[in-house]
């Protein structure tokens, strides 16, 4: 036990102007791992810096990689970049609180709910922080189209019914063209149409300069258009305006949240080791993963607050490094698993599979120190529900330890605009640093491409099997002859098209090879 003690000792980190530890003490690699592990750290480190200052990081598209200069302005390689981020956010406070004041409002009445239009990073950094930082006390409240799922726009039009006149509507897409983003915002503004309101007076953009949703908006006069730079990612975009519009309209702190940011990017640029927390944690993800992603990573926020967190954290590490090939162009299948939901919850679902069963992952606890602002309750003798929260969390990874399950442990002080900001940053460098380590691109994403290529050409598919269709009934086989395509793919968009056309009839026979479609 005294021996736990000295390794916590040693490898247990502090940032006491952030309110941060990390401590990496259950996690069992040798003494000199992170030493035979200094040269790749020291490339990592030089690439990092190269990055920050504007070096292209993204050859695919021949792209800088500016996150980093969004909560740091001064870090910007020209001083029209400068000059850019310092106006966008000085536009975005100002139409917030033109918003909140009523000098922005619909026909009738003020701005009080906010519909987020978005996918992926522009719909999962807004949602995190949103359920982060939220109180039954914001300005406004928000609900969100991140999916192209017709049954879900018509939940979110259920929960504004009788709001939408007070409802500001703010579509976030870099091109313009994503298809999610695009059918979500065409359901929108046909709803708007349908309930007689006019969809400009309640539209907002974040996209790129001259992209085809700018054009749109400025054509149709939305209320206001923000820039989404093509240097900032979508998975990395929380700290730009598709992030900050959200958090200051709803009234959170952006400031605080940009000072976390910035905070913890500046305890991380450090290129000593064993003080940097984002290359430890890097560091701890090659080393249980043997630098292949041979375990999965799960996260355990023991706050309802960060529930939200291991989603977030799946886009940011799971597109960033789950790649086929290296920068070398050689195939190496790399990345991370990354799932997880909240304690104690996990501790009633799959934390006895962490404990007993199979052994292919470690463990990231995230603690939140202060347990709530109200008053304290006793819930039994002397004890609160904070202390048996903390139990719980200390308990677990003392019970995963004693059967050789491996384990982090981050805490922060509280839920702050600024302790999140400082979070999302530290994971940002963190994947960054494990890229480097790994020797893939951290900043393209080739797989998500290639599966919007794929749907592109099964909608394809589908005008021409619907157009195929007539009176005489036929099987799928039938007309993939006709039309020269997969039979499979044919039959499943026949299946498709029967559910949803009212036209598109079937007769469904013992084989679903046999069944026979037409029009009725």
């Amino acid at each position: 036990m005294n021996s736990l003690w000295q390794r916590f000792q040693k490898h247990f980190v502090r940032y006491p102007e952030i309110g941060f530890t990390i401590d990496i003490s259950r996690m069992r690699f040798g003494d000199d791992f992170l030493r035979s592990m200094s040269a790749r750290a020291q490339k990592a480190f030089s690439e990092m810096r190269q990055l920050e200052s504007g070096a292209i990081a993204n050859p695919d598209e021949r792209r800088m990689v500016g996150h980093y200069w969004l909560r740091d302005p001064a870090l910007a390689p020209t001083a029209a970049l400068r000059w850019d981020i310092e106006e966008t956010n000085a536009r975005i406070k100002k139409f917030a609180a033109d918003v909140h004041a009523g000098d922005i409002a619909p026909a009738q009445g003020k701005f009080r709910h906010l519909l987020l239009v978005g996918i992926g990073g522009s719909a999962l950094g807004p949602q995190f922080v949103a359920d982060a930082l939220g109180t039954a006390h914001d300005p406004m409240d928000v609900v969100f189209f991140d999916n192209t799922d017709p049954d879900g726009f018509d939940r979110v039009w259920a929960r504004l019914d009788g709001a939408l006149n007070e409802t500001l509507v703010i579509i976030i897409s870099k091109s313009g063209g994503t298809k999610e983003t695009r059918n979500g915002m065409v359901e929108a503004e046909t709803h708007y149409r349908a309930a007689g309101l006019d969809f400009a007076r309640h539209a907002v953009a974040v996209t790129g300069g001259g992209s085809q949703l700018d054009r749109y908006a400025e054509e149709k006069g939305w209320l206001a258009r923000f820039p989404m730079h093509d240097w900032v990612g979508g998975r990395t975009s929380v700290t730009s305006a598709v992030g900050l519009l959200p958090m200051a309209l709803l009234g959170f702190e952006i400031d605080r949240f940009l000072a976390g940011a910035a905070a913890m990017d500046q305890a991380t640029r450090k290129d000593v080791v064993e003080q940097n927390a984002a290359m430890l944690l890097a560091l701890m993800w090659f080393y249980a993963g043997e630098g292949r992603g041979a375990k999965d990573m799960v996260i355990l926020p023991y706050k309802d607050r960060l529930a939200l967190f291991s989603k977030y954290l799946q886009q940011l590490v799971m597109e960033s490094l789950g790649k086929e090939v290296d920068r070398d162009g050689k195939i190496v299948h790399q990345g991370i698993a990354v799932y997880g939901n909240k304690g104690s919850t996990d501790q009633h679902a799959y934390v006895q599979q962490l404990r007993d069963g199979v052994p292919n992952f470690f463990v990231t606890f995230i603690e939140v120190q202060k347990d709530r602002a109200a008053a304290l309750v006793k819930v039994e003798d002397d004890f609160t529900s904070g202390d048996y929260l903390h139990g719980f969390l200390r308990g677990t990874r003392k019970a995963l330890f004693d059967k050789g399950r491996e384990s982090i442990t981050i805490a922060i002080s509280e839920v702050t605009a600024f302790s999140v900001g400082a979070l999302i940053a530290l994971y940002e460098r963190a994947v960054g640093f494990y890229g480097s380590l790994v020797s893939v691109n951290a900043y393209n994403q080739p797989g998500v491409e290639a599966g919007k290529k794929a749907a592109t050409e099964l909608l394809q598919l589908q005008a021409k099997v619907r157009a195929n269709l007539n009176k005489s009934p036929r099987t799928a086989d039938d007309i993939a002859r006709a039309i020269g395509a997969d039979p499979e793919s044919v039959y499943h968009v026949l299946v498709h098209l029967r559910a949803n056309d009212p036209l598109v009839q079937s007769a469904q026979e013992e084989e679903a090879a046999a069944d026979k479609f037409f029009l009725a």
